[in-house]
């Protein structure tokens, strides 16, 4: 019987550095303090399940650089007991980084993105025979510079890497990035009929759909939610905000949750909130919860996830 999750993707560096405003351009701000910690989906992901203290196995695979930024993400997993067989060094290209600018006052987030190896992940190192892994999750789609290009039979290189993930009998899980791209929805519906799950919020979903999103309104949630499952995910479709998290089968069913509710003072900042949200849901579903369960530890982890600068630094072992 298959067990535990492998994520494969965006494996980043980030180097969080709260500020004290963010400035206008040709003007300075102040760095108060910078921390190195986990980034990118599929490495988030993994580490806020070792915090959550998991007992199935966690797997990583993607693509690092034979530097230092590399040798810290192994160290880092090797810490938080996260398999790296499948983590393939490039001497090519520089492990990938981000500088996240984190406003103090706001905890509101800034990135610069250096692409780095990540872009090199090709998925053709990844054999799933080496697995026994249940949930396959890949992320994030529109930051992967190789798996967002379109094959010769028209489908993108994730969505065939999905396929394999199927065909080995892994359930499929996606996450995507809020980026600007002129084929935003030929990428992302390319992988639709091979992800069981697709996570997205609602910047990302009214890019999909070529309308605007109001992430106040739920009913706008829900519908929107309805519409990404008939353009052709297996199982759920799942959007998550600031104040709502929304899921739509297609079975027909809609599930909502609002978000728990963080005093100002104590959020340090939104960076991984969406990473934490869906490494709630994977575990729930991982561990056969229903959905109205599955989105109720989501939107705890995600809470925890407010009350830290880092992506997983505020993540609490389950009780």
């Amino acid at each position: 019987m298959r067990e535990g999750i492998l994520a494969a993707g965006n494996f980043i560096v980030d180097r969080v550095k709260l500020i004290d405003d963010y400035p206008a351009q040709d003007t300075l701000a102040s760095i108060l303090s910078e921390t190195p910690s986990n980034g990118g989906g599929p490495y988030n992901i993994l580490t806020d399940l070792a915090r959550m203290g998991v007992t199935y196995p966690l797997e990583a695979a993607g693509m690092i650089g034979d530097d230092a930024d590399g040798k810290w993400i192994l160290e880092h997993c090797a810490r938080h007991g996260i398999a790296t067989a499948q983590l393939r060094k490039s001497a090519e290209l520089p492990t990938s980084y981000t500088d996240v600018m984190t406003v103090q006052a706001t905890g509101r987030r800034t990135f610069f993105h250096q692409r780095g190896a990540n872009a090199g992940f090709t998925g053709g190192q990844l054999d799933f025979s080496q697995s026994g892994a249940r949930i396959f999750h890949l992320g994030y789609l529109l930051l992967l510079d190789y798996l967002d290009i379109f094959s010769e039979d028209g489908r993108t290189k994730a969505s065939h890497l999905l396929e394999r993930a199927s065909g080995a009998g892994m359930t499929t899980s996606i996450d995507l990035v809020s980026a600007a791209h002129a084929q935003f929805g030929e990428i992302v519906e390319s992988s639709l009929p091979h992800a069981d799950y697709l996570f997205l919020n609602e910047i990302e979903a009214g890019n999909l759909l070529g309308s605007v999103v109001n992430a106040e309104v739920p009913s706008e949630l829900e519908q929107a939610a309805r519409a990404i499952v008939r353009k052709g995910v297996r199982r759920v479709v799942t959007l998550h905000t600031e104040k709502h998290a929304v899921s739509a089968t297609v079975r027909g069913e809609v599930y909502h949750e609002e978000s728990l509710v963080v005093p100002v003072e104590e959020i340090a900042g939104a960076n991984g909130a969406g990473d934490a949200f869906a490494a709630g849901f994977l575990h729930a579903i991982h561990e056969g919860l229903e959905m109205p369960a599955a989105l109720s530890l989501a939107v705890k982890i995600a809470a925890q996830c407010l009350r830290h600068s880092t992506p997983s630094g505020g993540i609490e072992r389950m009780s």
